[in-house]
């Protein structure tokens, strides 16, 4: 299963292809979302498993750290159908709970170059988010958790491979091509595959605690989308 295409602008191989992140990218996902995300994920484990709550939540956090995507776990483990616990884990109406930077679908509208979403998320919650805020129209395509595959296997981020087969499925060179992500390990993912990496920092989202400065494997770091537009050739190549 391949990436799927939604439009987007018209773009020559020449021009720049920016990959983006979801959630504490494009929008801020600590503000409500990430409390019904948690709960829905505890929740969709506890009913795929049978296991009580403390359990669910215990095999969450291994799987997500031994494979980077519980459901992966869940798949490889138990033989969970990944779409069933994804519709389960992420079964909320994402409206009232998105709260995004000021006038971000004109910003990235004015922003140069396709524009590719790259989500460990779910297709349908990715969507609806796009969709609620008014930026599908502007993706090319979206990657979400269920087309990171190769060879029949799960490589979400920050997966090596799966960045140059994103690259290479999209016809974009890596010197081209930039990752806009909020979490270090993935950008560092990116770099390691040839990108450029722009880190969206956010003070109070997750993961804020691991800033030590700038870290060699990003080229730029903003506080939100429409910083991007201010710089002053701030990614060469």
């Amino acid at each position: 299963m391949h990436r799927t295409r939604v439009g987007g602008e018209y773009a020559k191989s020449s021009d720049r292809l920016w990959l983006f992140d979801l959630d504490n990218t494009l929008h801020d996902t600590s503000y409500k979302i990430f409390g019904h995300i948690s709960r829905g994920m505890t929740e969709a484990v506890m009913s795929c498993l049978g296991v009580e709550e403390k359990e669910a939540q215990d095999i969450r956090q291994r799987y997500w750290r031994q494979y980077g995507a519980t459901m992966i776990g869940l798949v490889k483990h138990h033989g969970v159908d990944p779409h069933v616990f994804l519709h389960r884990s992420h079964a909320f109406d994402v409206r009232p709970l998105i709260r995004a930077e000021s006038g971000l679908r004109d910003k990235l509208g004015r922003l140069p170059g396709r524009k590719v979403l790259v989500t460990n998320a779910p297709l349908h919650y990715a969507r609806a988010v796009l969709k609620h805020l008014g930026l599908l129209r502007h993706f090319h395509s979206l990657w979400s958790i269920e087309h990171l595959k190769i060879h029949g296997h799960y490589r979400p981020k920050p997966s090596v491979s799966m960045m140059r087969h994103i690259l290479a499925r999209e016809g974009a060179s890596a010197a081209r091509t930039v990752l806009v992500e909020d979490t270090l390990e993935n950008l560092r993912g990116a770099r390691m595959a040839g990108m450029k990496t722009v880190h969206i920092y956010h003070p109070m989202t997750p993961f804020a605690h691991q800033r030590r400065g700038r870290p060699g494997y990003v080229d730029l770091r903003v506080n939100r989308v429409g910083d991007l537009l201010l710089q002053k050739r701030p990614l060469r190549g």
